[in-house]
């Protein structure tokens, strides 16, 4: 019995979706032929793909490695599929699969997938909102949102901003615990800060002058949390000093319900970045839709433009 493509591309999609239910409404198939085709492809190779019980669906060390292995090949077919037909002229094809932050995607991102969609009738889109750092390749991503340090070098960027952090507090923390004069004095205070980070981290300022070394301070994250939304909340309610991205913030410092604290203590920007993997043929879905990005990135970004 010889192997199938489509048996290969389903048993990726099952470990991806994590299970056959899920992968099979992705793909819109009944469980029953995902069942099917991963039994085929056991058949076809030989080996047990994956270990099941009757509560989950685990690989094996075999499927593990059959996966790592044929992602990046899937990968590679697709884009070099897609890019040939980018270059007869074809409109967008086939499904365009994203990740991006939850609050900055939820916020901002929206309006812009909505366009890009009703201008491309014939593409699908998938998008995952997800604060912490997937792997594009493992995930079969085609491209993600990152905000931060770019800190995968195997993955290619383009830059579409930068966003200032703000560190603020409510008026009823201000009120009852008074604001720090200094950066020093931060110490002294209650901080909220991102999970995925250890707590009592260090939160970084710039020195202003050409030269000067940039000033670490540990500060005292009582509380973390892994989403922007909800430290901003917290904040809100008075829980501590946080640090956040203007984009999360600017509406509530115009609302007067958070104020600014050290407004000259300068911390280092966020970039904002559209990152994919790197491939000999970039497919013509994840060009158009980047260049659609930068069209919509431009000074003034959206945040700015609320300013008081």
């Amino acid at each position: 019995m010889k192997w199938r493509f489509d048996d290969i591309v389903t048993f990726v999609r099952v470990m991806e979706a994590g299970g056959i239910t899920a992968a099979a409404d992705r793909m819109n198939l009944s469980k029953s032929v995902i069942s099917k085709r991963i039994s085929d492809l056991e058949d076809a190779l030989g080996v047990e793909l994956f270990q099941r019980s009757t509560r989950q669906l685990r690989p094996t060390d075999s499927g593990g490695a059959f996966y790592e292995r044929m992602v990046p090949l899937l990968h590679e077919i697709s884009e070099t599929a897609e890019s040939l037909s980018g270059r007869l002229g074809s409109s967008l094809r086939g499904q365009l699969r994203v990740t991006t932050p939850m609050s900055f995607g939820i916020m901002y991102l929206g309006p812009v997938i909505a366009e890009f969609a009703r201008r491309h009738p014939d593409l699908e889109l998938a998008i995952d909102y997800e604060d912490r750092h997937v792997d594009l390749v493992r995930g079969g991503y085609d491209l993600g949102i990152r905000i931060g340090d770019l800190r995968d070098s195997s993955l290619k960027a383009r830059r579409l901003g930068e966003c200032a952090r703000v560190m603020c507090c409510s008026p009823n923390y201000a009120e009852q615990y008074g604001l720090p004069k200094s950066v020093a004095e931060l110490a002294e205070h209650t901080c909220i800060d991102y999970a995925y980070v250890h707590a009592n981290r260090f939160w970084r300022f710039e020195r202003e002058g050409k030269g000067r070394r940039a000033i670490s301070l540990s500060i005292r994250s009582r509380i973390v949390a892994n989403n922007g939304d909800a430290i901003r909340d917290m904040a809100i309610a008075g829980l501590g000093i946080a640090s956040l991205p203007e984009f999360l913030a600017a509406g509530a410092l115009r609302q007067g319900r958070l104020i600014p604290v050290l407004p000259n203590a300068v911390q280092a920007p966020y970039t904002i970045a559209a990152v994919y993997p790197a491939t000999h043929h970039v497919a013509p879905k994840v060009r158009f839709f980047i260049d659609y990005l930068l069209k919509f990135f431009v000074p003034q970004l959206p945040w700015e433009r609320d300013r008081g």
